[in-house]
C-alpha cells in the first residue's frame, strides 16, 4: 500500500469516528442554535419542532435495505428528493409552517453534507 493510500485510510478511520458525531450533532444540537438565533421568543418550541422534523427519515423504511451507510439519502428517499425540497422552500413563505420548513431544509443540508463526506472519504 502506498503512502498516499495509507494516509487516505487513516483519514477514513478518523472520518468513521467523527462523522456520526457531527451528523447527529447537526440534527439534534444545531437546531437549538438556529432556534435561538431566529426564533428567540419561542426558541424551545422552535427547537422541538425542528428536532421533530427528523420524522422525515421515516421514508427510509421504504428502502431496502433500510439503512445503507454508503447510500446518499438526498434524491434517493421520497421525502429527501429535490421535489420535496421545493415544497419545503414553499413552506418558508407561510408563518405557521416556517419553523417546520427551516427544520426540514436544515435536515436536508445535514444529509447532503453527509453525502459529500462519504463520497470524499470512501469514493462511494
Amino acid at each position: 500500500m502506498s503512502h498516499k493510500n495509507t494516509n487516505k485510510m487513516d483519514n477514513y478511520c478518523s472520518f468513521q469516528i467523527v462523522q456520526p458525531i457531527i451528523h447527529y450533532g447537526l440534527h439534534f444540537l444545531f437546531p437549538a442554535v438556529i432556534a435561538l438565533a431566529f426564533f428567540r421568543k419561542e426558541w424551545k418550541k422552535a427547537w422541538l419542532i425542528m428536532v421533530l422534523t427528523m420524522l422525515v427519515d421515516l421514508d427510509h423504511l421504504l428502502a431496502n435495505p433500510i439503512f445503507d451507510p454508503n447510500r446518499c439519502s438526498i434524491n434517493f428517499h421520497i421525502l429527501h428528493t429535490y421535489y420535496a425540497m421545493i415544497a419545503y422552500v414553499a413552506l418558508l413563505f407561510f408563518k405557521k409552517t416556517r419553523i417546520v420548513s427551516v427544520g426540514l431544509l436544515f435536515h436536508m443540508f445535514t444529509d447532503y453534507q453527509d453525502c459529500l463526506w462519504s463520497r470524499y472519504f470512501c469514493n462511494c
